[in-house]
């Protein structure tokens, strides 16, 4: 490209980004107005919406119930995602592109879609409105995160490593243990953090299956914004904001951990 070319593309890019950004610059300083209504610029700067989230039951309830139910989320889902993206990419089987398919499947058929299955099938078991709900439902949306992370990490493991071991007289499962999977131990953590940030932030199941009594934030946020539209709403979402970023940070920290294991490993 010309100067005129790179010129353009770079104004392109810094509007893009500011279009992405312009709701979150807008969001936080709400969360620290003085105000009784979301206006902006803000009167003046206060934490009196934070104080009201920490101090409000309903709130923190459903803060807690998104913290812990992300937590067996990401839990279940690396252990059933990670032997499913070994057994995927080391296994040569009958029917592995459609397997495959089907643990992807969740990311690829839209959201609602996704949601109303669940909640037929869960509803007949009397399962809606319980937090095992949620917990299996984030499950089956997380689990595609996760092996498609340790999936990506385990392509880039030289198996000559493995076969140099197991011709050393080691056995399937200590190569596994100290040959691979310290290798893809960083792909794994990822796929963990990018699960609990599926389960947190997840809406649509959520108000299919949590009914009236397993109320997460994000449904609790989208209640508030029909019928009260509270200022709290601008704190709970910069703290929102930046729990994901932070996690996102750390994925992307793990990631590049990982290609200098793989780096290292060709350069030996």
């Amino acid at each position: 490209m010309g100067a005129v070319g790179r010129i353009a593309f770079y104004v392109l890019v810094v509007l893009i980004f500011a279009y992405l950004l312009f709701p979150i610059l807008i969001v936080i300083p709400l969360s620290f107005s003085s105000g009784k209504y979301l206006t902006f610029p803000p009167p003046g700067f206060s934490l009196q919406w934070y104080v009201n989230f920490f101090t409000r039951s309903a709130w923190t309830d459903s803060a807690w119930l998104s913290i812990w139910v992300g937590l067996l989320v990401t839990v279940l889902s690396t252990l059933l995602g990670t032997p499913a993206a070994i057994g995927l990419v080391r296994g040569n089987f009958v029917g592995k592109r459609l397997v495959n398919a089907l643990i992807l499947s969740p990311v690829i058929v839209p959201g609602i879609i996704v949601a109303i299955g669940l909640y037929f099938a869960y509803a007949s078991y009397g399962l809606v409105g319980r937090p095992l709900a949620l917990v299996l439902g984030h499950t089956a949306l997380a689990v595609p995160f996760v092996v498609i992370n340790v999936s990506s990490t385990l392509y880039g493991v030289d198996r000559r490593l493995e076969y140099a071991a197991l011709s050393l007289g080691a056995s399937p499962w200590a190569t596994f243990r100290q040959v691979t999977l310290p290798l893809i131990r960083p792909g794994i953590f990822a796929g963990a953090v990018f699960a609990f940030i599926t389960s947190f932030d997840e809406l649509l199941v959520a108000l299919f299956l949590s009914g009236t009594t397993a109320v997460t934030l994000p449904r609790r946020m989208w209640e508030q914004i029909r019928f009260d539209i509270d200022p709290t709403l601008a704190s709970v979402s910069t703290l929102l904001i930046t729990i994901t970023t932070s996690l996102m940070v750390g994925a992307e920290l793990l990631r590049r951990r990982s290609e200098r294991l793989r780096t290292a490993q060709i350069g030996r």
